[in-house]
């Protein structure tokens, strides 16, 4: 008897229907699996046997194709274990034939038949959605990631007992409850555990890190060891606004693709990654035969953090130039090409050369102007012409690291920056692609970045005496964007534009 069940496979953060095909027939007992599987589907065959005797129902002593359509897409993990296990049962005549076209099957087996969870769940129940399918199968530990997605019922089955069960009365279970969506409200979001408040000091510094999170701007720190340029990046996620429900949607896609939601719903806090400087390319930005998401991706509408950035190869690095450009990173290897969405704002913090105290007022620096030059060489113009806040951090004063005196904490810092993000939205309401300043592109600078002629004045003067790159100028009008909202104001002026060229430090250094 022939039987086809409905299952998925994620390409990139998409998913793509597979049809289980199972045809149960006369000859030498086998089975054959056809479809361009990988080897974890292969050794699928062997989980299924034993967890199908183990389950009390009959493993047909039969000659047994299974066929995974489409044919010329590679099919790869184990979650193609549920749905063949189904399609031998229906083409044995063990379940209900006509229900399984309802539903939707994912899940990895045990030898007992107990389910466990897999990846990718969530791009696939969008999927199913656009499909058609009302209705999707999968291990109890994958049912509130997706959950989230509306319209779709999901049910959270432990083992193939109660799936057998479920086919042949569903009236009988209650489909997951849909996980909680997010609200833009300042009370949406739990508080970060690491506060402004604790940071002494650093009024320059701190400014930046308000700047930054208002407009979603890249920011780098240049300090002598000690100053608090990793403290004070690590208190970023803290003041930056909620994600909207459609963000963090997007997060969970990248996450779930990456097998990393580990039984949760919604990413609910803006990512926050920050690798060791020992990273290699492919894993910043994603690779592999079959390409999985890289930290440049998990850090989609979040935050990615590169402490000891000169540290970092810089052909590593010198991978960061287009996904900072364009939003996203495109994958291409021999057997497939993907592409991951890397909307990330990146932060990173460095000392000012070798020894670390150039231009340190308490300790002299020990190095050459060959050694400094050769130091900054790991960092390109080009990747620092897309840091758009590069700022100085000096060492504290006596007097400041002794006192007890808190500074401003990030709740308050958070509500002037969900007001400034407020009314960027505001202005982009009729452009859909973009949600903050950082993202603007050079039509909408000549719309809403206009500059009165004092203000143009001082730019032409930066220019010429920084030797300012068109981008790097472009970054300045985005900043001086972002500081005019920030103030309330519908125009830039000029003190907005003197003070996003001041955060030009290393342009000034050199």
């Amino acid at each position: 008897m022939l039987a086809r069940v409905w299952s998925a496979s994620v390409l990139g953060i998409e998913a793509i229907q597979v049809g289980v095909e199972v045809d149960v027939a006369g000859g030498l007992p086998g089975i054959v699996v056809v479809g361009l599987p990988d080897t974890a589907v292969q050794e699928s065959k062997e989980r299924v046997k034993s967890a199908l005797k183990n389950s009390g129902y009959t493993f047909p002593m039969k000659k047994i194709v299974i066929n995974l359509t489409p044919a010329d897409l590679r099919k790869e993990g184990p979650s193609f274990d549920l749905p063949i296990s189904v399609g031998i049962m229906a083409a044995s005549e063990q379940v209900n034939v006509q229900l399984i076209d309802n539903f939707l099957f994912l899940g990895e087996l045990s030898l007992d038949g107990s389910l466990r969870p897999v990846a990718g769940v969530l791009p696939i129940a969008a999927t199913a959605i656009k499909l058609g399918i009302k209705a999707l199968i999968v291990p109890v530990e994958n049912a509130q990631e997706a959950a989230v997605v509306e319209g779709l019922s999901v049910y959270g089955l432990r083992n193939l007992t109660e799936v057998g069960e479920f086919l042949a009365t569903p009236h009988k279970y209650t489909p997951a409850s849909r996980a909680t969506t997010l609200s833009n409200s300042s009370n949406s979001a739990a508080p970060f555990p690491l506060d402004l408040k604790d940071v002494k000091g650093q009024e320059h510094a701190r400014r930046a890190l308000e700047i930054a999170a208002a407009g979603g701007h890249n920011l780098i720190f240049v300090g002598p060891p000690g100053s608090g340029k990793t403290m004070l990046a690590r208190r970023l996620p803290g003041i930056l606004p909620p994600m909207t429900f459609q963000e963090a949607l997007e997060a969970t896609q990248v996450h779930s693709v990456a097998g990393l939601l580990k039984g949760r719903g919604l990413v609910s806090d803006r990512p926050f990654r920050s690798p060791h400087h020992s990273a290699s390319g492919p894993s910043l930005v994603g690779g592999g035969s079959y390409p999985k998401p890289g930290e440049i991706s998990l850090a989609h509408h979040g935050i990615l953090f590169l402490d000891e950035l000169t540290e970092f190869k810089r052909e590593v690095l010198e991978f960061l130039r287009q996904p900072l450009e364009d939003g996203y990173v495109s994958i291409s290897r021999t057997r497939q090409s993907v592409t991951y969405p890397s909307q990330f704002t990146l932060v990173a913090s460095t000392n000012p050369c070798q020894c670390g105290y150039y231009g340190d007022s308490i300790q002299a620096c020990t190095c050459t102007p060959k050694q400094r030059e050769q130091y900054w060489a790991k960092l390109s113009g080009p990747l620092m012409d897309r840091i758009d806040l590069q700022v100085a951090v000096n060492r504290l004063k006596p007097e400041e690291m002794t006192s007890y005196k808190e500074g401003e904490s990030s709740t308050e810092v958070r509500s002037r920056v969900q007001a400034a993000r407020q009314r960027q939205q505001e202005r982009f309401q009729k452009e859909a692609k973009l949600n903050c300043n950082a993202q603007m592109q050079s039509r909408h600078l000549r719309k809403w970045c206009q500059l009165d002629e004092s203000s143009l004045s001082l730019l032409e003067a930066a220019i010429r005496r920084l030797g300012l790159s068109a981008r790097a100028t472009d970054r300045i009008l985005k900043v001086s964007r972002t500081i005019a909202d920030l103030a309330g104001k519908e125009a830039i002026e000029t003190p907005h534009l003197a003070e996003a060229v001041q955060y030009r430090t290393l342009d000034r250094m050199t």
